[in-house]
């Protein structure tokens, strides 16, 4: 999942802001921590093994990733830009929006092409970025200030889920969720959270949801195996990760990175498969976690979707489907839903 896991000091909401900026903090000292602990026992000690792919994104995991979205082979980012680059303008309109709030908003890049349309229209009163990174985010909120004095930046430093009831309320909010990061969570875990999103919109909130859609396999397969590897190398960051923060002593070469199309789920699953059979000693748990030769640790999934999916699932948590755009070859699409 295209989300960051903040390993700094978390502050105390409404302190140290630039002029023009709010920051509420929800993310508490050690909260990550505890979380990784909690879930390595559960996630590494039985079997199947698994993780979130929250772990994924420490600084070097975040910079890998950016990295990923310039490859050749990896199409969402420049697929989802081109979207926006073309409806920008008509996601405002059928918006109505003078809020937008992004959900992992991290630079805000793509967001500011609808930032600079709502602005454009007359509209734009407030800005909400929601990050999980404190310092990521901070810096991100005073530099919006800057390049947009004329509105309020009122951010969020929370984990989307849980804090998703923290979101500011007020005018008339348009909720930006890109990326295709919705796809990182399974069909319970993705109706929980478009149920729990929706309940805190009100009639004439929209959302704005950028969707990975099924498309030819080999090209699945070859955005999440770049022959330059560095897909690889970002998947083994979570074994980096862990020796880091759990006192682990995982070989990350021990593991082969493999990241193939489940045909049954329609979503692609990124794996670590164990070269050899051996153990690791997990220091801060005090537990030796065995791999079988050959055994996977699943660390990702990335579901792929169809419009009528998408529209089924927003639909059941009360969000009607009031536009469809996908780029020239239909590789990617943004919906936009309104609340009922």
């Amino acid at each position: 999942m295209r989300m960051r896991t903040d390993q700094g000091e978390a502050q105390v909401p409404g302190t140290h802001e630039a002029p023009g900026v709010r920051v509420d903090v929800y993310v508490k000292p050690g909260d990550a921590q505890r979380a990784l602990r909690a879930e390595a026992l559960q996630g590494l000690c039985h079997a199947p093994k698994e993780l979130s792919p929250k772990w994924l994104y420490d600084e070097r995991g975040s910079q890998l990733f950016d990295d990923i979205t310039r490859l050749p082979e990896y199409y969402p980012t420049r697929r989802e830009r081109e979207i926006l680059h073309a409806h920008a303008d008509d996601i405002a309109r059928l918006s109505g929006a003078d809020t937008l709030v992004e959900l992992g908003s991290g630079t805000s890049e793509k967001t500011r092409l609808i930032l600079d349309a709502m602005d454009a229209a007359g509209q734009l009163k407030r800005f909400v970025p929601f990050d999980v990174s404190e310092a990521f985010l901070r810096k991100a909120a005073e530099g919006l200030a800057r390049e947009y004095p004329g509105i309020a930046v009122h951010a969020v430093v929370g984990d989307f889920e849980q804090h998703l009831g923290r979101l500011p309320g007020g005018g008339r909010r348009l909720i930006a969720f890109l990326g295709g990061t919705i796809g990182n969570l399974k069909p319970a875990q993705r109706a929980l959270f478009l149920r729990e999103l929706s309940s805190g919109l009100r009639p004439g909130d929209g959302l704005l949801l950028g969707t990975d859609l099924i498309k030819d396999r080999e090209r699945l397969f070859a955005a999440y195996n770049d022959s330059a590897g560095v897909t690889a190398d970002f998947n083994r960051n979570v074994l980096r990760v862990l020796n880091r923060e759990l006192n682990a002593d995982f070989d990350p070469e021990a593991f082969e990175h493999l990241a193939p199309f489940d045909e049954h789920n329609a979503w692609i699953e990124m794996r670590l498969i164990s070269r050899k059979a051996q153990s690791v000693w997990i220091g801060d748990l005090e537990k030796r976690v065995d791999f079988a030769a050959g055994e996977c640790l699943r660390t990702e999934v990335s579901c792929k979707f169809c419009r009528e999916q998408v529209q089924e699932e927003l639909r059941d948590a009360g969000l009607d489907l009031a536009a469809w755009w996908t780029d020239a070859d239909g590789d990617f699409a943004l919906s936009l839903a309104m609340k009922r």
